[in-house]
């Protein structure tokens, strides 16, 4: 969002002393982190499966 254009002067003020991130590449996360988030999103998903399932089977 390189072309994004502030409200007013207050919050483009306020956007550079917080430091909102403009531009996040995913791609470019440490590996840890990446693995970290694959873990996370796999077994979250593989929960919800399993909740599933296991509500199907034990009605």
């Amino acid at each position: 969002m390189p072309d994004r254009k502030p409200i007013n002067d207050a919050m483009e003020h306020m956007s550079n002393i917080e430091g909102y991130p403009t531009d996040v590449d995913l791609k470019k996360l440490p590996k840890p982190l990446k693995y970290f988030g694959y873990f996370f999103i796999g077994f979250f998903s593989i929960s919800i499966l399993f909740i599933i399932i296991a509500k199907l089977i034990l009605q």
